[in-house]
């Protein structure tokens, strides 16, 4: 039988600190929120059942502050612990010092996010489980002569990957030896400082791709549930900008394997709670490769919330307490739903805007859900993130959700603040986008078609 935590501290701040507030307070665990001074005036302060600041001058080392939260966990009465995504979320030292000091972890095991945080291992991990990888599931690269014999086995071009690395730092494609010995030195370099491990990896550049990914549950018996896949293609610098599921026109056959490698993705190393198996997937082949898997929940899960009618949070924080789903977890897809990320951020170079916020009206309707992290008079500062709200739209078809999508964009009011809202709106008015047959290229292409009719209008003028 599930169960929750009877108190739950949240060590994050903004949208998810928010989302999981919302489903603890519904489902009466009492929530504890921690913000630095900065985020005093943000919603999810007011909405949880207590709040206590952070101390640092230094707002995202407050967030990282392991030692400082958990203090407050055990003076503030916590029983559990949920990260959320970012910050200290995929932090193996973290989710041991929590189960040290007696806590619930809400999230798998320190093991689990030691093995999947290392690319190199994590590749080893599920290839061993006859899960597809690109290249060789061996050790990381020490030199580039090695990286050059890496790539003659998989063929040009290729990709090179840090392997504790992150949000696209330090990827870079090679089409030749001299391309590849320059990339592989500067990934190691950029790798070390930005991570403090220089392992580095090599696989084949799929040039035509699609960026695919499977929700899954691991509970206590071992049972690893998967709901349904979600296309995050739609990105720009290696960072998503729109998500939907299910992913259109994907094949059958291909989903069900793509469902099978997750679940067996997850199973090799005894997955616990809610994660991410994300893949690449070929769009001339129509072959896939594991990437990675996310240990924790992602920004796009609404999406799957839509489409399975299920609250992932909630099963987060069974998962935690019980090992297991709650009684009446039955998802079902169904229909589709589009995520769009809300971001403070310029629309043509995607450069953060900080700023306040004069004006918020968010969009209402059928089949539209908002998680957001601010309000009128609120402020977005340039210490964290860009992203300050998700404007999700469902629909029985993958059209209604579109139209619902657009209209709800179009219908969001943000004053005082700039917004990647203009160039969103392109993506979804967009013939390669309506038509569901994209890839990891959309947003280089509507780029470079943007700026073609920007310099046609200055000859015209």
């Amino acid at each position: 039988m599930s169960s929750f935590p009877e108190s739950l501290l949240i060590a994050n701040r903004g949208e998810i600190a928010r989302r999981i507030i919302k489903t603890a307070n519904r489902l009466g665990v009492r929530t504890i929120a921690v913000y630095h001074k900065v985020d005093a005036g943000l919603p999810y302060v007011s909405e949880a059942s207590v709040a206590i600041e952070l101390k640092g001058d230094m707002p995202v080392q407050s967030y990282l502050d392991r030692e400082q939260i958990i203090a407050i966990a055990k003076e503030s009465g916590a029983a559990a612990i949920h990260p959320g995504y970012g910050f200290l979320a995929e932090n193996a030292g973290f989710a041991r010092e929590v189960a040290d000091a007696g806590l619930t972890w809400v999230g798998p095991s320190a093991d689990v996010i030691d093995v999947m945080g290392d690319k190199v291992e994590s590749r080893r991990a599920v290839a061993a489980a006859g899960v597809p990888i690109s290249g060789d599931a061996g050790a990381a690269l020490k030199t580039g002569d090695e990286a050059v014999e890496e790539a003659e086995r998989v063929g040009y071009p290729v990709m090179v990957k840090a392997s504790a690395g992150g949000g696209g730092i330090g990827m870079a494609v090679a089409h030749d030896a001299d391309e590849l010995r320059k990339a592989f030195e500067n990934t190691k370099s950029m790798s070390e400082r930005s991570f403090g491990s220089d392992r580095v990896f090599v696989e084949r550049f799929v040039e035509s791709a699609r960026h695919v990914e499977i929700q899954v549950l691991g509970l206590n018996d071992g049972t690893i549930v998967a709901l349904g896949e979600r296309d995050c293609s739609t990105q720009r610098r290696h960072q998503k900008l729109i998500e939907e599921s299910p992913a259109p026109h994907l094949a059958p056959e291909t989903r069900a394997r793509l469902i099978e490698s997750a679940i067996a993705a997850a199973g090799s190393v005894g997955y616990r709670n809610a994660g991410t198996v994300e893949f690449l997937l070929d769009t001339r082949t129509g072959d896939f490769v594991f990437l990675e898997m996310n240990t924790r929940i992602q920004v796009e899960h609404p999406i799957t919330e839509l489409t399975h009618g299920v609250d992932l949070i909630e099963q987060q924080l069974s998962i935690a307490a019980s090992g297991t789903t709650t009684a009446d977890f039955n998802p079902v897809s169904r229909g589709h739903a589009i995520e769009l990320r809300i971001c403070a951020e310029d629309p043509k170079k995607f450069f953060p805007r900080p700023g306040p916020i004069d004006g918020w009206i968010e969009p209402t309707g059928e089949g539209i859900r908002v998680d957001s992290g601010y309000t009128a008079g609120t402020e977005v500062t340039p210490h964290f993130d860009s992203l300050i709200a998700k404007v999700c739209a469902y629909g029985e078809t993958r059209e209604d959700a579109l139209a619902r999508a657009i209209q709800a964009c179009g219908e969001f009011q943000i004053e005082g603040l700039v917004t990647n809202q203009p160039f969103l709106e392109e993506i979804l008015a967009d013939e390669e986008f309506n038509d569901g047959r994209y890839d990891t290229g959309l947003v280089e292409r509507i780029q470079i078609r943007l700026k073609e009719q920007a310099k046609l209008a200055k000859r015209s003028a």
